[in-house]
């Protein structure tokens, strides 16, 4: 990577290794589909993947996998759409891998959505041809893409064939280890043309039957020949070169599916849509509009790299989850729609994105978790399969709200097939409460807290209440048989059955969605209250329950720190420096310790923070004030000691991991907190995890350091309708600043600068905002600016 401007991306030379993350770091979408960087002139193969991925868009299918029947729902790799290749008459087409590249450049710029690449071919004997490709997924209007090709010849006169196509011969192939199971969704293909023109294509996904339809128009100076095959529609076309004179092809795509609304046929809408397509320059300019409206809700102004690699992040971000997304019935996909790893499930993930989202896009927040409540009868149904009332969230989820985790991985390290049990991690309903309630305090949408959140809240306090079993000897509840967000650890050792008792991140969340659940029941309206009793059959002895379990839930603590989960102290240590000597690179340390023949099940090491998440979720006071209602005093010296023990046995094993320690760090004023803050910056760009960023980005670990910036180190909370600010000194970020949209006032301005706050509110006719420091309050007035000297 060379060195570029703070809102450009820049890869200079060719180099195979790195194509897949280079793909997947340059993905165009605009939250409805998103296509991988990938060169139009190259298939899919081992060094090259052209994905392109709909929102939503799932199929299930089943394969044997050792005597097994192993069911899997995946995010649709569609048609492709890139294709476009070239070559001299009577010659071979070229391509990256097997032409002579005399240079090559690849640009992305942030501001505009744009992707650039420059590539110069050698053609022998002092020729060259030198193409030039803009492309952009179009951020205005979700259902257009655009690739414009320039071809220029050096040092000769002659023709240049041209072969452009849409390709429906395509199969979910882009991770390795997934391989062996069956990744042909598509069917029913067909093929056709409308002009010479205009050719499209059409299919469906084999069990989920979303229809597709998909059209491309070619302009270009000259006779476009179209030809249909059984999976592809191809156009040809013979351009005449000359020294020094640019010829442009335009290649300009449509996609729709069967879950679009307003349309009867996904076809016909394609064909329409690009057929009424305006020309490249008027297109262009449309999607940069689009894209300059987006920076400005999402303003953010951070010196420096780090400023650029959070803008990188905030790309991505707003690519996966656009204002466009508030339209869809869609959750947060864990890897974005940038590639297939994860089969392109929504994991917990959204508990790290929704907080920065809240702040710029609540109707992106608020769309994101309508997915959640039209499953929550599949939730009710997944509690009630396990003897529950209430409702169990799935830790995977897809199309329908059913649970999608696997019932078996491969470690890529040992070769084996082994047991999932990590849709035991149920604290994935406490995530959904967190971002019910974070939504309702940043936005001030009582409407969504009095109907579908509070529905929402009531069930899952209600399962957590339900699981939740008294031991007389403790004089305590216990959740028993859980896995959390650890994931290393899903049994104790040599146990015939998988899960975990109280795990403190999970009971103390848990508390806080009973606390909290119990605080809006009471808040509600008393029709809408007596509504929900009504149709939720609560009465008040269970009510009763829920107080005394939000008060009673077992913590366990052992040498006078938080115990991740009740045992954990007695544990094995584990060999720290012999592994890191062995093998490196010990991230993966569960894969390791099982191709070994051992389990990481044995040991005192997490593989991301797990007991600190509760410092990532509650600021230092509310923590405190959770630990006292549970009668545990929770006392500042112990927080240390907790955060110094769990430090020197984490392997980071995720990429959400660096971001948690920073942020906790942060707020401890702790020096080590920059090192992980950059560590959860540079986790894609760098690719830390080892290949995993070429399969996909980590969208929460992006948006994490978006909300680290926003939250974490300004200490910003919204609660109690007031916006509080405790900012964090750090040396390496002292100055910088943002925009956030909090409770209907939009382009609140706030920077930090070497102990000042400065913070404007645009003016209208709403309310003042009530500004909270830890030493005063401040009123700010619509139209106003002020400027606040900051404690010691």
């Amino acid at each position: 990577m060379t060195a570029a401007t703070a809102w450009t991306w820049e890869y200079e030379g060719y180099e195979p290794e790195d194509e897949r993350l280079r793909e997947s770091l340059c993905t165009l979408g605009n939250g409805y589909f998103a296509t991988r960087g990938a060169f139009p002139e190259c298939t899919a193969d081992e060094v090259h993947y052209p994905g392109t991925y709909a929102a939503g868009c799932y199929n299930r299918l089943t394969t044997d996998v050792d005597g097994r029947r192993v069911e899997n729902e995946d995010m649709v790799n569609l048609p492709n759409w890139l294709p476009l290749r070239f070559r001299r008459p009577g010659g071979k087409w070229l391509a990256p891998d097997t032409a002579t590249v005399l240079d090559h450049r690849q640009l992305l710029d942030l501001e505009s959505g744009l992707m650039e690449r420059r590539t110069r071919y050698s053609l022998a004997q002092g020729r060259s041809l030198f193409v030039r490709q803009q492309r952009f997924v179009h951020m205005a209007d979700p259902h257009l893409a655009v690739l414009r090709t320039e071809f220029t010849a050096e040092g000769f006169t002659g023709g240049l064939d041209v072969e452009a196509a849409l390709d429906g011969g395509v199969t979910n192939g882009g991770i390795a280890r997934y391989r062996d199971l069956d990744g042909h969704h598509l069917t029913h293909i067909q093929s056709g043309g409308s002009t010479p023109d205009t050719v499209w294509l059409r299919c469906r996904t084999r069990t989920s039957d979303i229809r597709i339809g998909m059209a491309s128009r070619l302009t270009a100076d000259a006779r476009v020949t179209p030809r249909l095959e059984v999976t592809r529609a191809v156009q040809r076309l013979r351009l005449d070169l000359t020294p020094g004179r640019t010829v442009t092809v335009d290649k300009t795509v449509a996609l729709h599916t069967s879950r679009d609304r307003a349309i009867s046929d996904p076809l016909d809408a394609a064909v329409d849509r690009v057929a009424a397509a305006s020309d490249f320059d008027d297109l262009l300019k449309a999607h940069r509009t689009a894209w300059d409206q987006l920076w400005r809700r999402a303003q953010l102004d951070v010196p420096g790299g780090a400023g650029r690699i959070l803008r990188l992040h905030l790309f991505h971000v707003l690519q996966t989850l656009s204002p466009h997304t508030a339209d869809l019935d869609v959750g947060v996909p864990a890897r974005g729609l940038h590639g297939e790893a994860y089969r392109g499930h929504v994991f917990w993930d959204e508990l790290f994105v929704l907080p920065y989202l809240n702040l710029h896009f609540p109707e992106v927040s608020r769309a994101l978790l309508h997915y959640r409540h039209r499953r929550l009868d599949q939730a009710r149904a997944a509690a009630r399969a396990v003897g529950r009332r209430g409702a169990l969230f799935p830790w995977q989820s897809g199309s329908d709200g059913r649970e999608e985790t696997q019932e078996l991985h491969l470690n890529p390290r040992s070769g084996r097939w082994l047991p999932d049990h990590s849709r035991l991690q149920h604290h994935v309903g406490s995530a959904i409460a967190y971002n019910v309630w974070q939504y309702c305090e940043a936005s001030g949408d009582d409407e969504f807290l009095h109907t579908k959140g509070a529905e929402m809240l009531l069930q899952i306090a209600r399962f957590w209440a339900d699981s939740a079993v008294y031991d007389e000897s403790l004089g305590r509840h216990r959740i028993r048989g859980v896995v959390g967000p650890d994931e290393y650890h899903d049994a104790y050792p040599d146990a015939k059955e998988p899960g975990l008792d109280d795990n403190a991140y999970t009971n103390v969340a848990a508390a806080w969605v009973l606390t909290r659940t119990l605080e809006v029941l009471t808040a509600l309206p008393e029709p809408r209250r007596r509504e929900l009793l009504e149709r939720t059959g609560l009465d008040g002895g269970e009510r009763e329950q829920w107080e005394e379990v939000s008060r009673t839930l077992h913590v366990p603590f052992h040498s006078g720190v938080v115990s991740q989960f009740e045992g954990y102290g007695d544990l094995a240590e584990l060999d720290w420096d012999g592994y890191r000597e062995r093998y490196g690179d010990i991230r993966r340390l569960d894969r390791i310790l099982e191709a070994e023949g051992d389990t990481v099940n044995r040991y005192q090491a997490s593989k991301q923070a797990d007991v600190l998440m509760l410092g990532y979720l509650f600021s230092p006071a509310e923590l405190h004030s959770l630990f006292g209602r549970l009668g545990y005093p929770l006392e500042e010296e112990t927080w240390r000691r907790t955060v110094d023990y769990y430090l020197r046995r984490t392997s980071h094993g995720s990429t959400l991991s660096g971001l948690v320690h920073g942020w906790v760090l942060a707020r401890a004023r702790r020096a080590e907190a920059w090192m992980f803050c950059q560590e959860a910056l540079r986790g894609d760009i760098a690719d830390l995890q080892g290949g995993t960023t070429g399969e996909g980005i980590h969208l929460g670990a992006m948006a994490g350091t978006l909300d680290l910036v926003q939250r974490g180190l300004t200490g910003l909370e919204t609660r109690g309708g007031a916006l509080w600010l405790n900012p964090v000194p750090l040396p390496e970020l002292s100055s910088y600043g943002f925009a956030v949209q909090y409770q209907g006032h939009w382009g609140v301005r706030l920077r930090l600068e070497r102990g000042r706050l400065e913070i404007a509110v645009p003016a209208s006719d709403r309310d003042p905002i009530d500004v909270r420091l830890p030493d005063h309050t401040v009123s700010v007035q619509p139209g106003e600016m002020r400027r606040l000297v900051l404690p010691g």
